[in-house]
């Protein structure tokens, strides 16, 4: 299936991304492993993790703006075990010259014209506020197929098709990693901007939810439980649905608010109809 990846444009043009550190940890503990959440504070939500084995712990995500690198890299010295991994999936960021997994096919797409472009608009964007891009080597974790880090075990699985050619991962299977956590709240147009965007995201919250999982994580947004999947699989439903049963934008708007009154993010529905419905 072709890759649209829709909401590119959005996030090259957005000018209002707070940089400054103003980020949170939460921890979780299951039997092998305990899970650490950084959430950046940002505007785009971008959230690091840290997955802390018996003897050694596993990065992923690691944050793109110094002062949230300087943050999370303090919180990581301070848990006093060696990093035995790194993991870039969706998003480069403070690795420096270490050496990282990345999802198969992911190291070249990052240095193609799409990516490489994002990243120099950001650098122009925010210069001196960004980490030096990573120079470590990179090694490529072929898809569906359990690996063993630290002890624990993971899985790198295709994400959504219209997304980049990354992986959701699942974590012991306790967690699953995708590039956008659910949220109980309606749409947006930055990660929906087309109907295609909608139908990939349903799939890929489907696959989410037929693994064992009972946290799910996004490389933007955070953790939710698993009910906050089964809302985004029902809510997508429901789009989907909507967009067959209403001809214009301006219909399908209200009758999604009507679907799920008082749902936090009503105010960005007009731009969410107006992209579903070009």
């Amino acid at each position: 299936m072709k890759r649209v990846y829709s909401w590119f444009g959005a996030v090259v043009v957005a000018t209002l991304l707070n940089t400054a550190a103003a980020g949170e940890f939460t921890r979780t503990t299951f039997k092998d492993f305990t899970l650490h959440v950084y959430n950046s504070g940002d505007v785009m939500a971008d959230s690091s993790y840290i997955v802390e084995g018996k003897d050694a712990l596993i990065t992923l995500e690691e944050p793109l703006f110094k002062q949230a690198d300087a943050e999370f890299e303090s919180y990581l010295s301070a848990l006093h075990k060696p990093v035995a991994t790194r993991i870039v999936d969706y998003h480069l960021g403070g690795t420096d010259d270490h050496a990282v997994f990345m999802p198969a096919g992911m190291e070249q797409f990052v240095k193609g014209t799409l990516y490489n472009g994002m990243m120099q608009s950001f650098k122009r964007q925010f210069g001196e506020a960004m980490v030096d891009l990573p120079t470590g080597s990179v090694c490529e974790v072929p898809f569906d197929k359990r690996i063993n880090l630290c002890g624990i075990d993971f899985v790198f699985m295709h994400g959504a098709s219209t997304d980049f050619p990354a992986a959701s991962i699942l974590i012991g299977d306790k967690v699953y990693l995708t590039h956008w956590a659910p949220v109980l709240a309606h749409a947006n147009a930055l990660q929906y901007s087309a109907r295609a965007a909608v139908a990939a995201e349903l799939n890929a919250a489907q696959q989410a939810l037929a693994s064992p999982a009972v946290l799910f994580a996004g490389s933007h947004g955070g953790i939710m439980e698993r009910k906050g999947m089964q809302f985004k699989v029902a809510y997508l439903l429901t789009v989907q649905r909507l967009l067959q049963l209403y001809a214009d934008a301006a219909s399908f708007k209200v009758a999604l608010i009507e679907a799920y009154p008082g749902l936090p993010g009503s105010e960005g529905l007009d731009a969410l109809a107006q992209a579903l419905y070009r």
